[in-house]
């Protein structure tokens, strides 16, 4: 009877702590869009040339903001992009550290704490747009910073709900443990 008793607590326990966790991130969610209703920056999942292109053209209707791209196509194709549009080197960040879209966030979140950036445009192609929400929603999420997603038809097949499970899980292991489990991916790098 004793362990029946344990182990009814024990449920609850996990239960409340999953409660409490669910409802942490959309309470810093929430706290970061009232600190910063506007995006104070542009964050660009690398992947392809178009979303640097897409990311030259928008920031030029945004000249206050700065741009991260993250593991996105190499300098010598992105600085002649962001030159022609007019974007001054000093305004946008490429960023390499990233191996797949989890460490797009994963390693760039704390150089958006540091900054004190609270809310970041998103922009990706159409079809990843799901799986980089999802990891968004935790990674950034839970370290208070919210996003405004804008997305680029790609025309590619939507991504499987496997894989944004599969990085969900991945983005919650990094909240607990500070690991991706990067090394561990089968799949070649994805953005």
């Amino acid at each position: 009877m004793l362990y029946i008793n344990l182990k009814k607590y024990w449920l609850f326990g996990i239960l409340g702590i999953i409660l409490i966790f669910a409802s942490i991130i959309p309470i810093r969610l929430a706290i970061a869009a009232h600190i910063a209703p506007q995006p104070q920056a542009i964050l660009t999942l690398g992947g392809a040339q178009i979303r640097e292109k897409f990311t030259a053209q928008f920031a030029q209707n945004h000249p206050t903001l700065d741009i991260w791209v993250s593991s996105g196509i190499s300098p010598k194709l992105a600085n002649p992009i962001f030159n022609a549009a007019g974007i001054s080197e000093n305004r946008f960040h490429l960023d390499y550290r990233a191996v797949d879209t989890v460490t797009n966030f994963t390693t760039l979140v704390s150089d958006f704490k540091q900054r004190q950036i609270y809310h970041l445009y998103l922009i990706t192609s159409d079809f990843h747009m799901p799986r980089a929400k999802t990891i968004a929603t935790f990674v950034l999420g839970s370290q208070g910073i919210t996003f405004t997603p804008i997305t680029i038809s790609d025309r590619q097949p939507k991504e499987t709900l496997i894989r944004i499970i599969r990085d969900g899980i991945r983005s919650i292991v990094w909240i607990f443990t500070g690991r991706t489990g990067a090394s561990l991916h089968p799949d070649p790098p994805s953005y």
